[in-house]
């Protein structure tokens, strides 16, 4: 297994085909592959546009791993993700999960966790947007770079 470039648009197809609970995604940042030595993809990941709130503050956000079940992918695909972060000079990559899922990827990966979000939905009076497909509290999960 090796980590290759792919678009953004081309990891959406795949997280689209992949993904077991959100296959859907607005778009990204920039994106990894995982491929076979036949160059055939075994898994992708997107870093996204991080909250509004964090502009400047050199975090980022991984939206979305996806993977056809090869071994190890997942980690794999987290660990190219934050490398490629860190040399775009980012300092905290964050991202989130079910309750039911373990974060083992994640902690293989450098990832600690770091809580629960308050689940629910962004919904203001002032903004209505779309029901949330999981409304239920994420658990969190951040990986430092550099201090």
């Amino acid at each position: 297994m090796r980590v290759a470039p792919i678009t953004v648009k081309q990891a959406l197809l795949r997280v689209k085909q992949w993904h077991r609970h959100l296959p859907e995604l607005q778009g990204g940042l920039f994106a990894v592959q995982l491929v076979d030595e036949e160059g055939c993809c075994l898994g992708v990941g997107i870093a996204g546009t991080p909250p509004r709130v964090w502009n400047g503050t050199g975090r980022i956000v991984v939206s979305r791993v996806a993977t056809n079940g090869a071994s190890n992918a997942c980690s794999a695909i987290y660990g190219a993700l934050c490398r490629a972060a860190k040399a775009l000079g980012y300092r905290e990559v964050w991202t989130y999960t079910l309750p039911s899922e373990p974060g083992t990827s994640l902690r293989a990966a450098g990832f600690t966790a770091a809580g629960f979000t308050s689940g629910g939905t962004h919904d203001r009076p002032s903004r209505a947007r779309n029901a949330p497909v999981r409304a239920e509290p994420k658990q969190r999960w951040v990986r430092m770079l550099a201090p």
